[in-house]
């Protein structure tokens, strides 16, 4: 499928990520500009702040978006506020450092000639330094602008939506038109933006110092009348987009509740999967946040009660956030999951789902020729030759490589990072020999590689198991059912069969799951 058959087929998905990305860069943007101005009109004034302010936004400037999101994300929790707030900070510096030097490069005359002729401080700068630093200061707002339409494909990460979500679900499904459907929205919105914040500048710019060439006064000032009224017609349309959202959200007459999930597949599908049923079988509308990233972004969202539910894996549970050493055991896995999150964090663990989606290392059929591989063990003697690219997560886990090297025995020659769909991707190139996976991705399918036998028994179960923030299974028993009903139907082969509809045949997670839920008779058409 190429880019113009995705967004054909999907036009509202993309229209409605299109319009979030708007309102996101919009809300970013005019909260930096009404937070930067100020800041370096009065840095002007007070010489001494400016190298700490500038310098701060400097710092800030310098951090990677990403670990800055991290950092914000147990501070401000997932969605848009953490996402705004970051692309407000990573705007600022353009702004602040503009309105500085657009008041302070003033010719000094012409402030003697203001003052000279009775003007006090505040007339100055309100009719003179302002006015004529006003052409500066839309360089940096619009240098800002066109930066967070960019950055703000960050905000899919922490379920904020935008077009981002559809960058990074078409980078784990390896799906270059879901990829391109994102990115050329986004770069487009970008050169609009920039036309835009051009056309501002110029009108704020006096035509006496404008560059015009031969055109007349009066021709000037009709293609001002016209960029006015473009700017009206496009901040009307900015209004009307808000007042539209705020209507949908208030018009929503039932209660809701927000399932979220992780980036990747399986969980792209079983967040529809687990929103169907609930809002077949109860009176709750679901709000549903898949693409958050990993592990700890989820869990953290769960416990802020930013999210309410989403599916996690006993194994995950256990090693990961529990932190105990690797358990074989399915029943003691499955139970002290479910008593220490009661216990540290009460959160409720619903019954496991019948399926298995356990970490297992896939190699390519002729790596496993080559040499010799059939289960991990014989990994032994050729380990320290290979080179492995799993996520990262795998790479930092006790029951990911910490653990796996120390129970086996061996290490691996290389060990590279590399998140969602990539890691495939590497391994089909031969740029590395082995990876870790799930017992249930469709890209295994897909890819056609082996997986070596766990035969000494390292990777503990991975039951997928919803998990339930504090209070909402008092407020709404009647979730524990419908979600019971629908693990009981989930087996490996069918989540490896539903993957590989996302992950091969390119299909929407959406499509997907309510297909699968008709065709088992859970819900009617």
């Amino acid at each position: 499928m190429n880019v113009f058959d995705y967004i054909r087929n999907n036009t509202d998905q993309v229209l409605r990520l299109t319009l979030e990305h708007i309102e996101l860069t919009a809300i970013a943007v005019g909260l930096a500009v009404l937070i930067g101005v100020p800041l370096g009109i009065l840095i002007s004034y007070f010489r001494k702040a400016s190298k700490t302010v500038v310098g701060g936004a400097n710092v800030v400037q310098a951090i990677p978006s990403m670990a800055l999101l991290g950092l914000a994300i147990p501070l401000l929790g997932i969605g848009s506020v953490p996402a705004v707030v970051i692309v407000i900070l990573y705007s600022l510096l353009p702004i602040i450092k503009n309105t500085y030097t657009g008041i302070t490069s003033l010719d000094k005359g012409t402030l003697e000639a203001a003052k000279a002729i009775g003007l006090t401080k505040s007339q100055v700068l309100t009719k003179v330094q302002i006015p004529l630093a006003l052409p500066v200061i839309m360089a940096g707002v619009r240098i800002s602008a066109v930066t967070a339409v960019g950055l703000m494909t960050m905000a899919a990460f922490i379920g904020a939506g935008g077009l981002g979500f559809l960058i990074f679900s078409g980078i784990s499904t390896t799906n270059n038109a879901q990829i391109l459907a994102g990115a050329i929205p986004a770069a487009l919105l970008a050169l609009l933006v920039d036309n835009l914040f051009s056309t501002i500048e110029k009108l704020v710019t006096p035509i006496s110092l404008q560059q015009t060439g031969d055109a007349s006064k009066e021709k000037l000032k009709s293609q001002r009348k016209v960029q006015k009224g473009i700017l009206a017609v496009t901040a009307g349309i900015l209004v009307v987009l808000f007042a539209v959202t705020a209507f949908q959200g208030a018009g929503n007459s039932k209660e809701t509740i927000t399932i979220g999930g992780k980036d990747y597949t399986e969980q792209f599908i079983v967040v529809h999967l687990m929103a169907d049923m609930i809002e077949d079988r109860t009176d709750l509308s679901v709000i549903r946040k898949d693409n958050l990233g990993g592990t700890q972004v989820a869990f953290n969202a769960l416990k802020s009660g930013d999210i309410d539910l989403y599916l996690e894996y006993t194994g995950t549970i256990y090693g990961d956030t529990l932190g105990y050493s690797p358990n074989s055991d399915m029943v003691e896995v499955y139970e002290t999951s479910k008593n220490d999150l009661k216990e540290l964090y009460d959160i409720d663990a619903l019954t496991q789902f019948n399926y298995n989606n356990t970490y297992v290392l896939s190699v390519k059929p002729e790596t496993a020729e080559r040499y010799n591989l059939a289960k991990i063990s014989d990994l032994k003697n050729v380990a320290d030759e290979l080179t492995i690219g799993s996520t990262l997560e795998f790479l930092n886990r006790e029951d990911g490589i910490i653990g796996l090297e120390k129970h086996y025995g061996f290490t691996f020659g290389n060990e590279i990072g590399i998140n969602g769909a990539n890691k495939y991707l590497a391994i089909d190139s031969g740029e590395t020999d082995i990876t870790d996976a799930f017992s249930t991705d469709g890209l295994l399918k897909k890819f056609g590689l082996v997986m070596l036998d766990d035969d000494l028994n390292f990777f503990p179960p991975y039951y997928a198991v919803p998990i339930l923030r504090s209070g909402l299974l008092g407020e709404h028993p009647e979730i524990e059912g419908a979600l019971d009903e629908l693990g009981e139907v989930l087996t490996n082969e069918i989540m490896i069969e539903l993957n590989y509809q996302v992950d091969e045949l390119q299909r929407q997670p959406r499509t997907v799951a309510r297909e699968f839920l008709v065709e088992q008779g859970l819900i009617e058409e």
